[in-house]
């Protein structure tokens, strides 16, 4: 009953902060002719109720796919449609076809931040708060309110969602797939993965943890007797999940080709928007590839560069399929694609951070450390939404509740962040671990300083009339190292975990 009590205390301080980053500006407000990511789902919500399916995706007199044109696959837009006739009943006015561009009356803005309100109370913070009663060695772990509280505090999920403004639902979806296949419930589990990944196309990144994870366990099973069966029904499942999703589009091939060409528009080259922090947009600092190469050989180089990045921890994960290596896999491969693939968003380190917080009561201090460094990452957005006040709160509550909740400067040991085995395997150079703890916080508060420096110089001084990007430009190169570094430490730590605890459940 306590534990419950203070589950109910920990998600009312979440929805106090939602709420109040929410009272802020948002993406875009009052900038024509675009406005912004709350102009876009607004827009997606007018065309979805106002035309028929067919147009949807397609530029037609009244879709306009160079304003807002939607990019998401069919859950998006069926989620806007559901959010369009409720808005119709409310005020016609605010998805009336054309005349509802660009929007922005305080009842509308209610509107919209319930409806994220909502996707948060009945998709993601639910999920959060099972995983969180699922993990179940008590000796690894604190109590399950103070794991939820650190996870549902962090910033660059709430900044994003209700200042920037997105829905939560495929990064929901996709935990309830992690804590389904925690239950042995695979099949419900590709159900949710696939609705995650039929919801947002990002989800990519965490595909081929769950491939790898449930084909292992196939292998498992023997493919000649009970993991036949497992992958003819986790075949089924997916086939049939998708083929719901995108029934309406499935009469007319011209139609799906068109949605694909939506999703995944290669002409534009590797580059995402604005100053993301991957290796491609850092390595424009030196030299501009999108001159020297083509699109289509930029999409093979980064395909290329992805996939041997993340290759041994799948192999990894294949081979020995666990819930421990299959969430430490979740954080590296969805990193990998962060850095090295094609067109990435500045947003979609969220899709390696989500992952990270599911292993926060397994390595806090390396797993606060990543989550504050992706929130700053998104430092050059948020400027630009005008969320610096939210972000300089909320970030440092974040790491105080972390300080206090894990004392993570006390959790720096190799034996700590994982990395007994590669210690050991080191043989004469084990010594030199010796001081690992103490280089470990040393380069934490070096990192949080440089950080913290760069927010304020981003925030408060003018940068060189020569150099207008400095400062993002900046903020991305230093993200990126960080990123890298901690590609390298979780690939060390899947590659040499040789404890066998994945059958514990959540461990």
């Amino acid at each position: 009953m306590e534990k419950w009590s203070l589950m109910t205390i920990t998600v009312l301080l979440a929805l106090t902060v939602r709420w109040a980053v929410s009272l802020g500006s948002y993406s875009g407000a009052g900038k024509p002719p675009m406005y912004g990511d709350y102009e876009a789902q607004r827009h997606w919500q007018e065309i979805t109720y106002n035309l028929p399916i067919r147009q949807w995706y397609f530029n037609t007199s009244d879709n306009n796919l160079l304003y807002w044109g939607l990019d998401y696959p069919p859950l998006t837009a069926y989620h806007s449609f559901v959010c369009a006739y409720i808005a119709k009943l409310i005020n016609p006015d605010w998805v009336a076809l054309h005349t509802s561009r660009g929007y922005e009356s305080q009842p509308h803005k209610l509107f919209m931040r319930t409806t994220v309100f909502v996707a948060d109370l009945l998709v993601y913070i639910p999920a959060v708060i099972l995983y969180c009663f699922s993990l179940k060695e008590t000796s690894a772990k604190k109590k399950a309110s103070t794991c939820a509280l650190c996870i549902l505090l962090y910033p660059g999920l709430i900044l994003i969602d209700h200042g920037h403004f997105q829905y939560p639902l495929s990064l929901g979806l996709a935990l309830w797939a992690v804590l389904c296949l925690s239950h042995d419930w695979d099949l419900l589990g590709s159900l949710a993965f696939c609705l995650a990944l039929n919801y947002k196309q990002m989800e990519l990144y965490h595909s081929l943890p769950f491939f790898c994870y449930l084909l292992g366990k196939c292998f498992k099973k023997g493919l000649k007797g009970k993991g036949l069966v497992l992958l003819a029904k986790l075949a089924g499942t997916v086939l049939l999940s998708f083929a719901a999703c995108w029934l309406p589009f499935g009469t007319d091939v011209e139609q799906i080709m068109q949605v694909l060409r939506r999703l995944f528009p290669i002409d534009r080259g590797l580059d995402g928007q604005d100053k993301v922090a991957n290796i491609w947009c850092s390595l424009s600092v030196l030299i501009k590839i999108k001159n020297v190469i083509s699109p289509r050989t930029q999409l093979k180089l980064s395909f290329a560069v992805t996939f041997l990045s993340l290759l041994p921890a799948c192999i990894k994960l294949t081979v020995q399929p666990s819930l421990r290596g299959f969430k430490f896999a979740l954080v590296s491969c969805a990193l990998s694609f962060f850095l090295f693939s094609f067109q990435v968003h500045e947003k979609s380190i969220l899709l390696v951070a989500v992952p990270v917080c599911l292993i926060i009561n397994e390595i806090p201090f390396m797993a606060t450390w990543f989550l504050l460094v992706s929130t700053f990452s998104l430092l050059p957005l948020l400027l630009k939404d005008e969320l610096l006040l939210a972000y300089a709160v909320t970030t440092p509550a974040f790491l105080a509740v972390c300080l206090a909740s894990f004392s993570i400067l006390e959790k720096t040991s190799a034996e700590d962040l994982q990395l007994k085995a590669f210690s050991l395997s080191l043989k004469g150079y084990v010594s030199w671990f010796k001081s690992f703890p103490r280089i470990a916080r040393s380069l934490f508060l070096v990192s949080l300083s440089l950080m913290g420096v760069l927010s304020v110089l981003s925030a408060a001084a003018p940068p060189p009339q020569s150099l207008p990007d400095l400062f993002p430009v900046a903020v991305a190169v230093v993200s990126c190292l960080h990123f890298l570094l901690f590609l390298v430490y979780f690939n060390v730590v899947i590659l040499w975990d040789s404890k066998n605890r994945g059958q514990k459940k959540m461990s």
